[in-house]
């Protein structure tokens, strides 16, 4: 019934998982790169010009990818409930119809759930931002 989104889903978790192991792989020369740095200059000045001294980061201003990826989820599930409801309350009986009805209804509602999530992290940031 959801085979209009396999493909799509297979070519993005493959894409995904060969760009982090270039992620990976980069990040490793790079920090290679910096101990070597780091060893051949020991002195202080060296030191603080390649790393400066950073400010005191805040821990809550994380970046709330688990409130995104929930969100997302539940906009799915509940996209897919809500489709086969529609599907089983109309008695739709045509293939490429009720894939369209599900598939809709399933972005519709993961749209608005990412659109939550976005708005609860604007209020968050607020309230953190009236605090300071």
């Amino acid at each position: 019934m959801l085979d209009f989104i396999m493909i799509p889903l297979v070519v993005g978790i493959i894409t995904l998982g060969i760009f982090k192991l270039f992620e990976l792989f980069a990040r490793r020369k790079e920090r290679i790169l910096l101990i070597e740095k780091m060893s051949e200059n020991i002195d202080s000045e060296k030191f603080n010009a390649i790393f400066p001294q950073q400010p005191n980061i805040n821990v809550n201003t994380g970046s709330f990818a688990s409130l995104k990826i929930g969100c997302l989820l539940f906009g799915l599930g509940l996209g897919l409930l809500v489709g086969f409801l529609i599907v089983f309350t109309y008695n739709i009986t045509d293939y490429q119809l009720k894939s369209m009805a599900i598939g809709s209804t399933i972005l519709l509602a993961g749209g608005i759930g990412l659109l939550i999530a976005f708005f609860v992290e604007q209020r968050f940031r607020r309230k953190d931002k009236e605090n300071k």
